[in-house]
C-alpha cells in the first residue's frame, strides 16, 4: 500500500509541472497579445498623425500663421483662414456641455441612488441606450422640422433674424442632446460604484439623502463624472452631420448665437469633395488642428481627473 501510494505521488508531480507550465505559457501568450494590442493602437495613432502632417505640409508652408488668424476662406484667392471655424467648433462643443451637464447628472442621480434597480431603472437605462445609437444624421433631420423654426422664431422675438434659425445655438442643442447619453451613463456607473458604507454611515449620522448626495456621493465620484464630460466633449468636438445640417455653413466668425456659423467637421464635409489641391491640404490641415484640439482636450482632462482623485 505504501508503495501504491509513493507511486501515486510520483506520477502527479509531472502532471502538477505540466499544468504549472501551462498556466505560465498562457500568461506569457495573454501578456504579450496585450502588448501588441498597445503597440498596434500607438502605431495607428501614429499613423493618422503622419498622414495629417503629411498631406498638409503644402497647406502649412502657404498659410503660415494666417490659418490659426485668418477670417477669410477663399480657394478662388487662395485664402484660407480657418478661426471661424475653430470659434465655431469651441463655441458649439462647451456651450452642448454647459446645456447638457445639468440633465446628464440628474439622469446619473436619478438611476444611480433613487432607481437602482426596477422596472422604472430598466425603461431608463434602455432609452438612454437607445438615444446613444441613433444616427447623427436623424438628430440633424428632427432638428431641421422641429428644432430650427422653433429657435428661428425665439431668435425673431429677441430681435435676431437671417439665419432661419440655423445657427450657433441650434447646433449646440443638437450637440448637447447627443452627448446626454455618454455622460450620463459614466456618471450613473460611478454612482453605483461608490461604496455602500458611505451611504450607511451618512445615514447613521442622521443625514437625509440630498444631503448625502450633495456631500458624499458627488465630492466622492466627482473624477468619474468629469471623465464622462471629457469623453461627451470629445464626442462634440468631432461630430459631422448632425452640426452640419443645422449650424448655418457660413464662413465668418459669429458674432452672436444666433449667427449662422461653421464647425472644422462641417466645413471639411462640405468641401473636401470638390475641392482643388489647395484646398485639400487646406482642409486636411483643419483635420490635423481638430485632432491636436481633441488630444489637448484629453490630455486636459486626465491631469484635472488626476488632481482630484488625489484629493
Amino acid at each position: 500500500m505504501a508503495k501504491q501510494s509513493g507511486n501515486s505521488n510520483v506520477g502527479s508531480k509531472p502532471s502538477r509541472s505540466l499544468n504549472v507550465g501551462v498556466i505560465k505559457f498562457n500568461e506569457a501568450l495573454f501578456k504579450s497579445v496585450l502588448a501588441n494590442a498597445s503597440v498596434l493602437i500607438i502605431l495607428l495613432l501614429s499613423a493618422v498623425f503622419i498622414t495629417l502632417v503629411v498631406f498638409s505640409l503644402p497647406a502649412l508652408k502657404a498659410n503660415g500663421f494666417y490659418f490659426l488668424t485668418g477670417t477669410v476662406w477663399d480657394p478662388n484667392l487662395d485664402k484660407y483662414g480657418a478661426l471661424p471655424f475653430l470659434v465655431g467648433t469651441i463655441i458649439t462643443s462647451l456651450l452642448a456641455l454647459l446645456i447638457s451637464f445639468p440633465f446628464s447628472i440628474s439622469l446619473a442621480i436619478l438611476l444611480g441612488e433613487f432607481y437602482r434597480k426596477g422596472a422604472l431603472s430598466a425603461l431608463f437605462r434602455n432609452i438612454i441606450e437607445l438615444l446613444a445609437g441613433v444616427p447623427s444624421v436623424i438628430y440633424g433631420f428632427v432638428a431641421i422640422y422641429y428644432l430650427v423654426p422653433a429657435i428661428n422664431d425665439f431668435g425673431i422675438g429677441l430681435g435676431y433674424a437671417g439665419t432661419g434659425g440655423r445657427n450657433l445655438l441650434t447646433a449646440s442643442i443638437v450637440l448637447a442632446i447627443m452627448i446626454i447619453p455618454y455622460s450620463a451613463s459614466v456618471a450613473r456607473e460611478v454612482i453605483n460604484l461608490s461604496p455602500s458604507d458611505l451611504r450607511e454611515a451618512c445615514y447613521a449620522l442622521g443625514s437625509t439623502r440630498f444631503e448625502l448626495i450633495r456631500h458624499v456621493i458627488l465630492p466622492y465620484t466627482s473624477s468619474g463624472i468629469i471623465a464622462g464630460n471629457i469623453l461627451s466633449l470629445g464626442r462634440a468636438i468631432g461630430e459631422t452631420m448632425a452640426v452640419t445640417m443645422v449650424i448655418g455653413n457660413v464662413n465668418q466668425l459669429p458674432h452672436n448665437l444666433f449667427s449662422g456659423a461653421n464647425s472644422m467637421s462641417s466645413i471639411i464635409a462640405n468641401d473636401f469633395p470638390e475641392a482643388g489641391p489647395a484646398e485639400i491640404s487646406s482642409l486636411t490641415e483643419i483635420g490635423l488642428l481638430l485632432f491636436l484640439i481633441t488630444m489637448l482636450f484629453n490630455i486636459l482632462g486626465k491631469q484635472l481627473i488626476n488632481q482630484l482623485s488625489k484629493r
